[in-house]
């Protein structure tokens, strides 16, 4: 199984970057982990929300295969523990899938399209944060699923 993070525009801090590329790197370690970025929707002061939302899921979607397992990491997901988390991560591993797919949407969230196209939704909290941080937090969590995973000391419980 191979995982990937999709998202909607790329990170603009040059701090959020190095230390998203350092947890992608110690993920690699243990799973293949790579992320994809999709440009920004140009010209959004002419676009409605709604229609935003519509192009970032027409993008998303055409960067989707049928067989992809999709999950968005969307604030009215399931929520996990980071132990639940890993143990959520083990699952997937052991079914047919060859890609499970996280996606991150725009500033708006995701279009309907991408919600009936997606296999199921995860929290990283009812907070909102930006998707710089999102990406960040997302790759230290599957970095800290790998270690539970491997009774490494890295969590603690």
């Amino acid at each position: 199984m191979k995982i990937i993070l999709l998202s909607i525009g790329k990170t603009d801090d040059p701090l959020f970057s190095q230390i998203i590329e350092e947890y992608r790197k110690r993920v690699n370690y243990y799973i293949p982990f790579e992320m994809q970025i999709i440009p920004d929707i140009k010209n959004t002061k002419n676009l409605s929300e709604k229609e935003q939302k519509k192009q970032e899921g027409e993008k998303l979607l055409k960067w989707l295969q049928p067989s992809d397992y999709v999950i968005l990491l969307d604030d009215k997901g399931k929520q996990y523990s980071s132990a639940e988390f890993a143990g959520y991560i083990e699952k997937k591993s052991f079914s047919a899938t060859k890609l499970l797919i996280f996606v991150v949407g725009g500033p708006y969230g995701f279009s309907d399209e991408i919600r009936e196209r997606a296999n199921e939704a995860v929290s990283l909290s009812r907070m909102t944060f930006t998707h710089q941080m999102v990406r960040l937090i997302f790759t230290e969590q599957l970095y800290r699923a790998m270690t539970i995973l491997q009774n490494e000391p890295y969590h603690h419980e």
